[in-house]
């Protein structure tokens, strides 16, 4: 029956409930399954479990067993492992030990071979190699290595002499003595090394000066040095060696008493050669060595010559000592060669400076002494002299002095540096013969001196010492005031002579000639002492008291009314002054005549008498020439005749 609308949603209601109903019964079936399974599953877990809880003790049993078994094999592992890394580290250790070893066996082939056999090139290498490998060894302070040390040390040296030979082989290919008289006489230049082997040279010597501190002590020259020094020493001493002997026997003369020409003896081409060997040498030295080694190189190099060189200048100023008055211009001329040479050589190197001026020493000191020596020696042989020329004329003496200041001239550099040395007047101090040194006066430190003015002084004081030495004797040898005034006045004439015509004219003229003058005079004064015995009887001092003095100048005389007014005494006194003078002044003119006079003496001693005599003999002749009337018995000479008389004087 149909349900009401209630009921139908009652059933509507009631249906649905109970679909929902059989769903949640559905459900929790289906869960209490899956339930029942997982409660299955855990229970079968828990079975696992206790099963790996079980496996996991036997695991962790068994273990321990294999622990306790293996353990001590696992540990002896790695001691085994850490004793083989140390055998390891020790073989390489006895490994890079033996390097060395095997090394200097290796290199000791090379080295202990000539240079030439191996190659320059690879030689120098297995220096380079064994000079490493020692600063190798040397860095580990090793004792185990002090002995390979020492072998290579010795390997070094043994490669360093025998680099030394390469480098002494090489300098004697281009050390053959040459004679440097070709060079002096063409003006060539001397031979230098070639720059080929000059730059193989300073390779060899770079490499051996680099090793050359395992063989020399400090302070000594290099290896390579010493060698360049005894080679190229030896090469300059041999090629001067025939210029030392030349410059020694031209010193000897056929005539011992010659005078020394300038430039005949053979030093100066000795030192002109030595000049120019050393400026190439210097060349040589700055392309081989370094900057700092050429200056005791070169003193090396230079040492045996410069020592041949001044035992030449010693055997040279022996012979001048012995020779001093004929050869100390030998001595002037050495200075000057010697000093001109060490300028040059100072100008390009500086190493010779104090060498030079040391061997020229003793040289110098015989030149300082030579300037008082002539001086004494001209006034000792004067002293000495035992007769002078009775005509007056002068000595020989004269002119030798004379030649020697003319000499003199020709070294007036050297001479003015000694006379600086010795300061002005410093030669007039005795001769000695003292030492190789000299002690220094105030004068000497007058640096700024002229040199020409110096010679000037010197000359002069040459010349006083001749004048007056010859002044004093001849008052003791010589007879007579006239013949004393002849002789000092011919000696000065030719000392004026010999200054006038050489170049001791215009170094003199203010200084020497003041003094000539002086001694002129001098001699002009004595020889007319002589002519005033003849003017006394030239003097008239009687006068009559009646008649007026008659006129002296001037005036025209009247001889005539003169006599008139004397009486017979005074006539006769009058004639005898006459006679007397005639007979005084006749004398004097045969005397005058007879005397040797140089021209230039002649002629001024004549005009100083006939200015002396004429005046006071016209005035005589004026007076009282009518005494004897003309007839020539008293009056020798009238004024024409006394003035022929007079100018035959000169």
């Amino acid at each position: 029956m149909p349900l009401s609308a209630a009921g139908k949603n009652f059933a509507r209601h009631g249906s649905s409930e109970h679909t929902k109903m059989i769903a949640r019964r559905a459900a929790h079936a289906e869960e209490s399954a899956e339930v029942e399974v997982l409660f299955a599953n855990v229970k079968k877990m828990k079975a696992v479990t206790r099963k790996m809880e079980a496996s996991m003790a036997r695991l962790e049993q068994s273990g321990r067993t294999v622990q306790e078994a293996i353990g001590p094999v696992y540990g002896n592992t790695q001691r085994l492992q850490t004793q083989n890394a140390n055998i390891t580290r020790i073989q390489e250790a006895i490994d890079k030990f033996r390097e060395p070893l095997d090394m200097r066996d290796r290199e000791e082939r090379v080295l202990r071979s000539r240079p030439d056999r191996v190659g320059l090139q690879e030689y120098i290498s297995s220096m380079d190699r064994t000079s490493q490998a020692l600063r190798n060894l040397q860095k580990t302070n090793m004792r185990a290595n002090q002995q390979t040390i020492m072998e290579l040390t010795e390997l070094l040296r043994i490669g360093t002499e025998n680099l030394e030979g390469v480098f002494r082989d090489m300098l004697r290919e281009d050390s053959q003595p040459i004679e440097p008289l070709k060079q002096i006489t063409t003006g060539k230049d001397y031979p230098r090394i070639s720059s080929t082997k000059s730059g193989r040279l300073s390779t060899v010597n770079q490499h051996i000066a680099k090793y050359s501190s395992y063989a020399t002590q400090p302070g000594d020259l290099p290896p390579s040095a010493k060698v360049y020094a005894h080679e190229r020493g030896q090469y300059i001493m041999l090629s001067l060696q025939n210029l030392a002997t030349a410059s020694k026997s031209t010193a000897r003369k056929i005539d011992a008493s010659a005078i020394y020409r300038q430039g005949s003896n053979g030093i100066g081409s000795y030192a002109q050669g030595l000049q120019g060997m050393y400026l190439a040498e210097y060349d040589n030295i700055g392309l081989i060595f370094g900057r700092d080694e050429v200056g005791a190189v070169m003193q090396a190099t230079c040492l045996s010559s410069l020592t041949d060189f001044s035992s030449t200048l010693r055997d040279l100023d022996a012979h001048v000592r012995e020779n001093m008055l004929t050869d100390c211009y030998l001595s002037y001329e050495i200075i000057e060669v010697v000093s001109s040479m060490s300028h040059q050589l100072e100008g390009k190197t500086g190493e010779l400076k104090y060498a030079l001026p040391e061997a020229l020493k003793p040289g110098r000191e015989t030149a300082k002494s030579s300037l008082s020596f002539l001086l004494n020696d001209t006034r000792t042989k004067i002293q000495q002299m035992q007769a002078l020329p009775v005509d007056g004329s002068s000595i020989p003496l004269t002119a030798e002095v004379m030649t020697r200041l003319q000499l003199m001239t020709a070294y007036l550099p050297p001479l003015s540096s000694i006379m600086r040395s010795l300061g002005d007047g410093g030669w007039s101090a005795p001769n000695t013969t003292s030492s190789t040194t000299s002690i220094p006066t105030i004068k000497s430190f007058d640096v700024g001196a002229d040199g020409k003015t110096l010679f000037a002084h010197y000359a002069a004081d040459t010349l006083d010492t001749l004048l007056a030495a010859l002044e004093a004797r001849s008052r003791s040898l010589l007879r007579g005031r006239s013949l004393q005034g002849v002789f000092l006045a011919n000696n000065v004439c030719v000392a004026e002579r010999m200054i006038r015509t050489s170049e001791l004219d215009p170094l003199l003229a203010a200084t020497a000639q003041p003094k000539l003058d002086a001694w002129r005079k001098k001699a002009t004064q004595a020889y007319i002492d002589a002519w005033k015995e003849p003017s006394t009887h030239l003097l008239d001092v009687q006068f009559t008291a009646k008649a007026p003095r008659p006129p002296s100048t001037g005036a025209a005389v009247d001889s005539g009314a003169i006599l008139k007014a004397l009486n017979s005494k005074d006539k006769d006194g009058i004639k005898e002054k006459f006679r007397n003078f005639n007979a005084s002044f006749d004398d004097l003119v045969a005397k005058h005549k007879a005397y040797k006079m140089e021209a230039e003496v002649r002629r001024a001693l004549g005009r100083d008498v006939q200015s002396f005599i004429e005046p006071l003999y016209n005035r005589f002749w004026e007076r009282y020439h009518e005494v004897d009337k003309g007839k020539g018995k008293y009056v020798k000479y009238d004024r024409q005749q006394m003035a022929g008389a007079l100018a035959g004087l000169g």
